[in-house]
Formats: C-alpha cells, sequence, structure tokens
C-alpha cells in the first residue's frame, strides 16, 4: 500500500474542537488521475468488492478488473477511465464517513475537477449512485467518439506569466480548457496544434503531455453535450445538500437541476479550478480530503492555499487520518441541519439585491428572486421551486458569502 500524503501546517494535531470553527471540502478529482492498480487495497474493505461489483453491474464495464489488473493504456481509455473514476470515489465515502449514507453532510462544502463533478453531485444527493454512473457511461462513450473524429489531446503548461501562457495557447489554436491555478493551465486542441505549442512554448514555462485521449472542455466535445443534454432531460434531482463549489464559475450550486446542467454545459467548456479554490478561500477552508484516485488535487491546494491541512486519500492506510480530519475540522451545520427545501443560498461572495422583497410573495418555480453582484459578474439567485418568501435572511445592499442562506421559502403545496 502507498505510504500516506498529508500536509498539515497546525502540526500533527490538526484544528482541534476547542479552536475555531473549521471547514472541511472533500474534493474529487477528474481524469488523467488514475494509475493501474489504485483500487487494489480498497477492496480489501469489507463490503468494498461488492459495491463496485454493484456499480459495475450498473455500468455495464467490469470496474473491480479495470481498477486492479488492467494497464495504463487501458484505463487510459475515456469510455473506461470515467466510469473508473467516479466509482472509485462513491466507494471510497463507504469507509470514510462512519455513516455512509450521510455523503457529504458532515463537510462545509465539496466539487469535483471535470467528471470528478459527477462523484461530487452524487455524494451531494442530486443524483442517485447509480444514475450517476449511468450518466458518467454515456459521457465517457459519447465523449471517446468525439474524440474519435479526429486526434486531439491536452498538455498541462507549468510556470510562465499566465498572461504570456493564455495569449501563447490562443495564437496556436488552442483552448485553455483547465485553469488549475497555482501555476498550471491546461491546454487542449488537435495534435498538431500541441505540438507547435511543444515546440514554441510561452517564455519560462514548461510543456507536459497529459495521459488523456481527447480535447476536453473545448468545442471538440459539442457532440458529447447533446447526447447528455437529453438524459439529463429524463432524470430526477434533488437539492444539494451541502454546498456543491462549481469548477465552471466557482460559484456555490444548490438546485439540483442546475447542478445537473452543469454537468451537461461543462463537457465543453473550460474547468476554471482557479476559481473554485479562490471559493474555498471564501469559504474559509481549514481542510480537504481528495478522495481515489487522489493527489492531483491537493497538490494543487498546496501552492494555492497555505494555512489548510490537507489529505490525499490514497490507500486504506490513510483512513486513520482522514477520520481525524472530519471529526475536527467537519461540523454537521447549514443545509445538513436545515431542511433544504426551506433555503436559497447566495452563490457568490458579492453584494446581495432583492428582486422580491416582501414576506408572504409568490414566486415561481425558476423566477429571479435575487442577484448577488461581484467583482467579475452578477449571479441570479433563482427559486428552486413555486413557494412563498417566508423571511429575508440578510438585508438588501448586504455583503454575503458563498453558499450562505439569505432566504427561507416556503414550499407551495399540492
Amino acid at each position: 500500500m502507498r505510504a500516506r500524503e498529508s500536509s498539515s501546517p497546525r502540526g500533527p494535531g490538526g484544528l482541534g474542537r476547542g479552536d475555531a470553527e473549521g471547514v472541511l471540502v472533500i474534493v474529487c478529482p477528474g481524469q488523467g488521475s488514475q494509475t493501474p492498480g489504485f483500487l487494489s487495497p480498497w477492496l480489501e474493505i469489507p463490503g468494498v468488492r461488492e459495491r463496485l461489483g454493484w456499480l459495475s453491474a450498473v455500468a455495464g464495464i467490469d470496474l473491480v478488473t479495470h481498477g486492479t489488473e488492467s494497464d495504463e493504456e487501458t484505463i487510459k481509455d475515456t469510455a473506461v477511465a470515467q466510469p473508473l473514476i467516479v466509482a472509485s470515489g462513491l466507494v471510497s465515502l463507504l469507509a470514510l464517513f462512519e455513516h455512509p449514507a450521510d455523503g457529504f453532510r458532515l463537510v462545509g462544502a465539496g466539487a469535483g475537477h471535470s467528471v470528478g463533478e459527477i462523484t461530487a453531485a452524487a455524494a451531494g444527493g442530486v443524483i442517485s449512485a447509480e444514475q450517476a454512473m449511468v450518466f458518467v457511461r454515456e459521457r465517457g462513450n459519447a465523449m471517446a467518439a468525439a474524440s474519435a473524429v479526429q486526434p486531439t489531446g491536452m498538455s498541462a503548461v507549468m510556470g510562465g506569466d499566465p498572461d504570456d501562457v493564455t495569449a501563447t495557447i490562443e495564437r496556436h489554436g488552442l483552448t485553455p480548457a483547465n485553469i488549475n491555478g497555482a501555476g498550471q493551465v491546461v491546454a487542449a486542441g488537435t495534435m498538431e496544434q500541441l505540438a507547435a505549442l511543444a515546440a514554441d512554448p510561452p517564455a519560462k514555462a514548461r510543456v507536459i503531455p497529459l495521459k488523456v485521449a481527447g480535447a476536453f472542455h473545448t468545442e471538440h466535445m459539442a457532440p458529447a453535450v447533446d447526447v447528455l443534454a437529453g438524459y439529463a432531460r429524463a432524470m430526477s434531482t434533488h437539492d444539494a445538500r451541502v454546498p456543491l463549489v462549481s469548477n465552471r464559475d466557482g460559484a456555490v450550486v444548490h438546485s439540483g437541476r442546475e447542478v445537473l446542467s452543469r454537468l451537461v454545459s461543462q463537457v465543453s467548456n473550460p474547468v476554471r479550478w482557479d476559481l473554485t479554490m479562490e471559493t474555498f478561500r471564501e469559504l474559509g477552508v481549514t481542510g480537504i480530503i481528495e478522495i481515489p484516485p487522489a493527489g492531483t488535487l491537493t497538490g494543487l491546494a498546496k501552492r494555492a492555499l497555505k494555512d489548510v491541512e490537507l489529505l490525499a486519500l490514497k490507500s486504506p492506510d490513510d483512513l486513520d487520518a482522514a477520520h481525524r480530519m472530519v471529526k475536527e475540522h467537519g461540523v454537521a451545520r447549514g443545509m445538513a441541519q436545515d431542511p433544504t427545501w426551506r433555503l436559497v443560498i447566495s452563490p457568490a461572495k458579492g453584494m446581495v439585491n432583492f428582486a422580491v422583497s416582501e414576506p408572504g410573495t409568490a414566486v415561481a418555480a425558476g423566477s429571479t428572486i435575487a442577484t448577488v453582484g461581484t467583482l467579475r459578474d452578477t449571479y441570479e439567485v433563482v427559486a428552486p421551486h413555486g413557494g412563498r418568501v417566508v423571511e429575508w435572511l440578510v438585508e438588501d445592499g448586504d455583503p454575503v458569502s458563498p453558499g450562505q442562506p439569505i432566504l427561507r421559502l416556503h414550499p407551495e403545496e399540492g
């Protein structure tokens, strides 16, 4: 088993109950984080093999074999890699939480990088594990088909001036598909364009080819978006039981339908993990646990989020440290305690402006009830369901934080 990878600027004890209230974030990695055999030690935990077998049956793919025996080239295949990554995250939650059904309820926020957002959506209660596996299977198949149209790929650009990096990527006809922060941008496009970037990189930057099968999060994936949009219309959702931070723009999303909509559109849109980590900072994060196949996202956080305890949950050897972090940083609060159907939350840090103000006012599902203005954008706060305004929990014009409850909305009956 691999050695535990954990960093804690607070020393071995971490942030204790006697200290200020902690905020624990669970992050779910994306494609390219998988390595041959990474699931082998997890199958020694009672119940995990059986659960993975069930998810294999749902997905129609032998995830047990792919997670333990398949070679690097096999698990690089998009149609294999994506279900494998989501399933590995979901089975790890059986061991991470004392009561697995709690999922993310003890944490302050959850997020996923690219396909990891599907894992986060299932763990946050938006969709079921079975829905997640069907969705990711079809996502992987559709993206593999889109990738087969012409040879495409992705390369990480490390270092360099951020503006020069973006300009150079675009000059070569590539898309900055992942802006990950901590001096890392992933360029995506045709193999010819990537070769040109490698031959003419940005100043003071390194270009590293990635083990992925296509130009994900670019216009090359547009056919996959159409496929997934059709499946999404047939899926039922629940509002998130914990703030979910979107990798599209760092917004905190509560509405289940909005989460699902973003899962569809993100396939051809860039991942802004830099903005996601910025929201973590605004939430006051004190600890981050990355679930399997772990290591990539904690590596980014180590450089971008100082004074935050980090744990890459790579094997069962790491579970003692993970359980301690859940106890010390995790607090049952917010949406985990209040009925989620009553609360409307702020999607971002900014100034709130009411569109509807009087208690008792009826609002329709999907209507805009407020806006939150930030330095970058203005976000609409949308009623997740029809109902009546019970009370505003902030004043018009107040500064609000991402994930902060701002309104109690009583749902319509009947």
